[in-house]
């Protein structure tokens, strides 16, 4: 038994703000942030909520694969910008597309999330429990940002991104004779280093505390430290779920990573020795959208007919926690 994605859906604010609205704001320039990160422009909300979007994705995901509402039996919110603390995301977005019949929660991997929720579904599917499952990375990271640190404020975009995950038999014999489906996920976690990217929580005990009144509610991120945790744990993330499902580099045609940053996807691609060509890249136009970035580039790619049936993929991510993981999968 493995699982197939049979759907992808997106959605993006309607508001673009580029390098050159964010020179009003800071001091930086359209030529700095592209030679360091490879960004151009991002979506901002304008009254979008992690909700909204997530529910516009997955629709797209569940038309893509010709299901309906009433068959969705899970649905999984990979998020870190929630507006609600109560009720979760998930049951949210089960309200707004209607799918009275699915079971809903959140989790929280930060921009390995929808990683992490391909995880989580495997394992429901696999073992029986549910035949299908809606998995979305849905962030708006715009109101988490100080828009006065140049630093951060010139990374994060928002967005949501979906697919819909069916369980399958191993059996399934694609054209060039690979197997389709899930053919191997690795993750893991490195809490000890995970304070070099963090946002505090901004609810505070009103009634019993009495510390220090916190002072700065946004993300704080140590660039170098994050690159460095990147460049390193990403190819060999990559490497160990390759190596898992007895495969090499040569074997993949296309790696999604997570669109942090472009240096950062360049380097990775040089440790593994592969062809830049076959890493797929729409951080210029949406920048870090956390765990919205690979289901979001994974739709784009599918809807444009860069991914046939029959290639192999490597999905790959990492983020606040610190959070990695990597899945190789045949579509």
């Amino acid at each position: 038994m493995t699982i197939r994605i049979t759907g992808t859906g997106s959605a993006l604010p309607e508001k673009i703000v580029t390098n050159f609205d964010l020179q009003e704001l800071v001091d930086t320039s359209d030529e700095w942030i592209q030679k360091r990160t490879g960004i151009a422009q991002r979506r901002v909300s304008t009254g979008e909520t992690v909700s909204t979007l997530a529910a516009k994705a997955c629709q797209k995901a569940l038309e893509m694969s010709g299901k309906t509402v009433e068959e969705v039996e899970l649905i999984l919110v990979a998020t870190c910008s929630p507006e609600l603390l109560l009720p979760c995301c998930a049951c949210q977005v089960q309200d707004s597309i209607g799918a009275s019949n699915a079971v809903a929660f959140d989790l929280n991997a930060a921009c390995a999330g929808f990683l992490f929720g391909l995880n989580t579904a495997y394992a429901y599917l696999q073992s029986g429990i549910y035949k299908n499952a809606l998995i979305v990375g849905s962030e708006v990271l715009s109101k988490l940002v100080d828009w006065n640190d140049r630093g951060t404020c010139i990374l994060f975009g928002d967005g949501a991104g979906a697919a819909f995950v069916e369980a399958a038999e191993a059996d399934i014999v694609c054209e060039n004779g690979r197997r389709a489906g899930l053919e191997c996920i690795v993750q893991g976690s490195d809490g000890a280093k995970g304070m070099v990217l963090s946002c505090v929580e901004r609810t505070l005990n009103s009634a019993f505390f009495s510390g220090n009144k916190i002072e700065n509610l946004f993300i704080q991120m140590d660039g170098q430290e994050v690159y460095k945790f990147a460049t390193k744990q990403v190819p060999a993330c990559i490497q160990q779920a390759l190596d898992k499902s007895g495969m090499t580099v040569n074997d993949v045609d296309w790696f999604l990573l997570h669109q942090a940053n472009v240096r950062i996807i360049e380097s990775v691609a040089k440790h593994l020795k592969a062809d830049i060509a076959k890493f797929p890249m729409n951080i210029h136009d949406v920048g870090n959208m956390s765990s919205a970035t690979i289901p979001v580039l994974l739709d784009a790619c599918c809807r444009s007919g860069k991914i046939k049936k029959g290639d192999r993929i490597v999905l790959s991510g990492f983020g606040a926690g610190l959070t990695y993981g990597a899945s190789v999968l045949v579509w």
